[in-house]
């Protein structure tokens, strides 16, 4: 389309006849009316494909995005999908708004302008959004299409305000003065760390005043910085701008309920924030002369000024909108960047993918028990499951339906469809060409057809299993991997009887959600997400029942109804941040951040009313002590440890000692409840809450230095004079009185999840590995210490090291994961060619969850992947059952376990003979096995033969050496190793643990398999890679390309594992398909 042909039709607002005239899209018409806020909205339909509409609505003023979110929530029911085009008469003032899906969760995008020039961005889309008149599509491809164009890709974005950040963080804190000045700043931790403190601040007060929270100037810090420059300069201002205006606007504005005419003559009309964030910090009372220069402010907020601060997904022409998702990335980045703390920025696919399968199946578990009669809900032919048995393909995610209809055997070529059929012959013939890429009709981002036939193939059995009914149990979501977000929503929103929503809601409230390494919140965040629309059709569905029959949902509707002047969604972020989440950090900062982005969330559902009380927002949840500040592994989790500590001494006075304790962590927990009941009672008169806070902060305060003293006579050195270096080292943090009515009232937290450090034991001096218990990285004694924290009926969900799975340095960690009850699941993910951590961050990765019913264990293959495959990864996960032993093995097909670990034969480690004939194989490997009868070649600089590096040797009885080594560079092997080894190490333990019936060959097929490994000999030095490393040419022979051979004697292999060599060879290729992505055409790319 021409560019003056799309200025045309929108300001003329002709979207009709852009859509359908320039676009493809399809006429339709009609009409409805949605009551929102207590308006009447009419909106047009305009256009249409595949069910895909696109709406447009006339109104006065561009509405907000909490508005349409309100709008969304009416009209999804009638209009699931669809664009909606909002516009004022006269003007060229247009919002267009689209559901999304992020990250699984329903959300909303807006592309907004008010010039011609300012619909650059809309532009670039258009071409994305146009289909040819003859070109078929369904409602997948329509909503793939909408989802490419308006899903922008924020990383890069984010990353540019880091680079810029990072310098004016650096750059700030040279202008602070009066914390330890004698410092050097570099190492000036405190000074450093107040920095961040302001930044944080200043950043939300950025988000905030483009909202016109602050006196409605959405410029109100750089206006009043410039205000009072021009005071200083005319002398009648004699202080800083931070000494004399930010201390009063941080800790007397926002931090106070009351503000003066005289306050506000200077400051304007500004909310009382609460939450915390403004209190007066720890730093700044014990550092009473801080101070930072003007020129500190005009930098940092010329920088700022160079974006544009959106509380939602708001895209305009200048490429530069960032919103409060950028602040997590900015922590985890920043504190990478000033040490090594093992912590990672976890991106929205994990947190969401972990989070939903831990709460939601949990949520779900406690209405199947909340009364004798709720079970009924999940017989086989309850609601629950016939619901699921109805739903016909809804919640298989669009990535796996991608290209499948019934008949889509007959839709793919014929040189495919011709090798389904494994029960006719030549299978290897007819599926010759299944290793080729999969037509864009039927492909996901670097498919091969053999890859896209086993979706499809998979597809096709989810659907017979809902059809049958086979599914009747909420961990088959898991397992199977389907749409549990929808699928929940779904029944809350259907269900008939009032009782299945009422027993959700209130499992729902009560729902304990931890993250013990909780960092800057991305869990937390991700739980938050994961609840909401859950709150929101719970009581939309109690109002509806209420309205039919007033004696329904007094109580929970009260709750809401009483005196709330901001609106329901502010009440949701505010239940859940108050009652479900909690979070625990060693570093204060990252505590900081945590609730700062939760606030945000907060913040954006509200619209600024100049004539309400507080600007029309309530003041912010106060949450310090959700979320907290101390060492998740040092100090007393549970009353059991406790107890331990208390074996020894003298009796009557540990018996005092703990009777005293129990009452002071019972008193606490009191005060807990007090001070949150406080907070939904909406006091007018902030004393109640000022001392409620005040008293649970004494209360614990004395208890953690009771249990302090305790656990440092017990663990220290006893000497007194150490002790507050020992809490400054440790920073002990007592779960059992911190959280003592989940610890002790509920048995412990509901859900854990979240991605613990990975730090070495030897950068560790805290704790250490004993008797008991051994591991070499810290992510090891965080999942022992959440395993006692976690309740009998909870969820967990780690994402972990990959090396969990088989080192023998976590044999500890996997047997405690093996000893607890229930269902288990493990997904692996590689680093190359892509990983699931942004940036530089090379590490592979494990996913475990566990469930505390059922039994089974799960497992996935080792997922390589590529960049453009990141979309559909969780989508398209796949499990496998295992028989756990000791590792947990990386599967691709169940049935492989079984050939792998046999123990039919000779062990090859028995093979070992100190006079038999070396075999060498290099100490890294990737796509293949580098195992040779000859080292290979290395050089240095001038091409002079030098020793090889990494490479190691095993002699082998001469007897045996040939079948050994042809089996070692075969595919089978590779699959092998890829199932149970690290992804980059190519151990002895690798290739010595396989047993295998080489008595038992037929003199046929030695003399075969000599011949083929004749003709392996001579090829060999035809593979030869050299790749420049540290100034030496060192070579590796690639033995992928001598599979052509291998084949023949794997085959013969085969014969000896099982009767079906056609089916052991196509489950191995499956499984080489899947990981040796040079099949699929790309560049191999070898690890360094």
């Amino acid at each position: 389309m021409r560019r003056q042909t799309f200025n045309e039709l929108i300001e003329n607002r002709q979207f009709r006849e852009l859509f359908i005239m320039e676009m493809g899209w399809n006429n339709v018409h009609g009409n409805a009316q949605l009551p929102v806020d207590e308006k009447e909205i009419s909106i047009t339909a305009v256009a249409e494909r595949n069910g895909f509409q696109v709406l447009e609505c006339e109104v006065e003023e561009i509405p907000s995005s909490s508005f349409c979110k309100k709008l969304d929530m009416k009209l999804r029911k009638q209009a699931d999908s669809y664009i909606l085009i909002f516009y004022q008469p006269y003007s060229l003032h247009h919002l267009w708004v689209a559901p999304v899906k992020k990250t699984e969760k329903r959300d909303l995008v807006f592309v907004e302008y008010e010039t011609l020039d300012q619909a650059d961005f809309l532009f670039s889309k258009i071409d994305g959004l146009t289909f040819d008149v003859d070109e078929h599509t369904t409602i997948m491809d329509v909503k793939e299409r909408i989802q490419t164009a308006f899903v922008v890709n924020s990383e890069k974005l984010t990353k540019d305000f880091y680079q810029g950040f990072r310098k004016q963080h650096s750059a700030f804190v040279k202008f602070i003065s009066g914390i330890d000045d004698e410092t050097d700043v570099a190492h000036n931790s405190n000074k450093q760390w107040y920095a961040s403190i302001m930044l944080n601040r200043l950043m939300f007060c950025y988000f905030i005043q483009k909202k016109g929270f602050l006196d409605n100037n959405t410029n109100y810090l750089r206006d009043k910085l410039a205000w009072v420059r021009r005071e200083q300069g005319e002398d009648r201002f004699f202080q800083s701008f931070y000494r004399g205006f930010l201390t009063r606007l941080f800790h007397g504005g926002l931090n106070d309920p009351r503000h003066s005419r005289e306050f506000e003559n200077i400051y304007g009309r500004i909310p009382y924030l609460n939450g915390g964030m403004f209190d007066e910090h720890t730093l700044e009372q014990q550092y009473a002369d801080i101070d930072i220069s003007d020129e500190a402010f005009e930098s940092l907020f010329a920088f700022f000024d160079q974006w544009h601060w959106h509380l939602d997904d708001r895209h305009t022409a200048t490429g530069k909108d960032i919103n409060p998702d950028v602040l997590g990335y900015i922590f985890e980045q920043y504190i990478n960047d000033r040490a090594a703390m093992g912590a990672y920025y976890t991106k929205e696919d994990i947190t969401e993918y972990i989070g939903k399968n831990c709460i939601l199946p949990f949520l779900m578990d406690k209405v199947r028990t909340a009364t004798k009669d709720s079970e009924k809900y999940f017989r086989p032919n309850g609601y629950v499951w016939q619901t699921l048995a109805q739903s016909g393909d809804r919640y298989i995610y669009d990535a796996v339906k991608k290209g499948y209809t019934d008949d889509w055997q007959e839709r793919i070529p014929d040189y495919i469809s011709e090798g389904i059929d494994t029960t006719k012959p030549n299978l290897l013939e007819r599926r010759a060409r299944w290793n080729e890429k999969t037509s864009e009709e039927f492909a996901l981002p670097t498919e091969i057809w053999r890859e896209t036939v086993e979706r499809l193939q998979r597809c096709g059995s989810l659907l017979e299993k809902i059809f049958a009914g086979d599914i009747t149990e909420i961990n088959d979501f898991i397992t199977y991997n389907l749409d549990i977000r929808q699928f929940v929503y779904d029944l809350l929103l259907n269900a008939d009887d009032h009782r299945f929503v009422a027993h959700f809601y209130h499992a729902m409230q009560h729902v304990t959600i931890l993250d013990p390494t909780c960092g800057s919140g991305a869990f937390l965040f991700a739980a938050m997400n994961i609840l909401e629309p859950l709150y929101e059709v719970c009581i939309e569905r109690m109002e509806q029942w209420r309205d039919e029959n007033p004696s329904l949902f007094k109580d929970e509707l009260e709750e809401i109804d009483r005196k709330y002047r901001s609106n329901r969604q502010y009440f949701i972020y505010k239940s859940i941040i108050l009652r479900n989440l909690y979070g625990v950090d060693i570093m204060a900062e990252a505590t900081e951040i945590a609730k700062l982005r939760l606030f945000l969330k907060m913040v954006a559902v509200v619209e600024v009313d100049m004539r309400a009380d507080n600007l029309g927002l309530d003041p912010l949840p106060d949450i310090d002590f959700n979320i907290r500040c101390g060492n998740t592994l040092v100090g007393y989790a549970t009353e059991a440890e406790l107890d331990n500590d208390l074996k020894y001494g003298d009796m009557f006075a540990n018996l005092e000692f703990k009777t005293h304790v129990e009452d002071g962590m019972d008193k606490a927990a009191r005060a807990f409840n007090i001070f949150k009941q406080v907070q939904f009672r909406q006091e007018d008169d902030m004393t109640a809450f000022k001392e409620a806070k005040q008293e649970l902060r004494k209360r614990l305060n004395e208890l953690d230095e009771t249990l302090n003293l305790r656990l440092f006579s017990a663990s220290g050195d006893g000497i007194k004079s150490h002790y507050e270096s020992w809490k400054n080292t440790h920073h002990p943090f007592h779960w059992l009185a911190e959280f003592y009515e989940i610890i002790h009232g509920n048995g412990g937290f509901d859900i854990v999840i979240g991605n613990p450090p990975y730090v070495s034991m030897a950068q560790i001096d805290y704790i250490k590995s004993s008797k008991e218990f051994k591991c070499s990285d810290l992510y090891g004694f965080v999942i022992r210490r959440v395993l006692t924290l976690k309740s009998k009926q909870g969820y967990h969900g780690f994402i972990v090291m990959h090396n969990l799975a088989f080192s023998r340095n976590f044999v500890d960690a996997r047997s405690l994961l093996k000893k607890e009850s229930g269902t288990k699941w493990f997904s692996f993910y590689s680093r190359i060619p892509s990983g699931l951590f942004s940036g530089d961050v090379r590490v592979r990765n494990c996913i475990y969850l566990l469930a505390p019913r059922g039994v089974g264990n799960y497992t996935s293959k080792l997922n390589r992947w590529f960049t453009e495959q990141r979309s559909v990864l969780f989508a398209t996960l796949k499990y496998s059952d295992f028989k756990w032993t000791d590792a947990v093995p990386m599967l691709h097909l169940t049935e492989l376990q079984a050939l792998y670990e046999t123990k039919k034969g000779i062990n090859i480690e028995l093979l070992k003979d100190r006079n038999g004939l070396p075999l060498f194989y290099k100490n890294v490997a990737y796509n293949s096995l580098s195992v040779s009868n000859v080292a290979p070649p290395a050089y240095d600089i001038k091409q002079k033969p030098i020793e090889q590096t990494k490479l190691s040797k095993i002699h082998i009885s001469r007897e045996y050496y040939n079948f050994v080594w042809l089996l070692c560079i075969g595919k089978f092997y590779v699959s092998k190793w890829l199932t149970y080894g690290d992804d980059f190490d190519l151990t002895g333990k690798d290739i010595m643990d396989f047993a295998f019936p080489f008595n038992s060959l037929s003199e046929a097929d030695k003399f075969k398999l000599n011949e083929i490994c004749n003709e392996v000999e001579k090829t060999l030095p035809d593979t030869t890679q050299f790749k420049l490393n540290a100034g030496k040419y060192v070579g590796t022979f690639n033995t992928k390309k001598l599979w052509y051979l291998t084949d023949q004697s794997d085959r013969i292999f085969y014969k000896y594992m099982g009767k079906d060599v056609d089916k052991i060879q196509q489950m191995v290729e499956s499984h080489i398909a899947a990981c040796v992505l040079t099949d699929k055409g790309k560049t191999d790319e070898e690890e360094e």
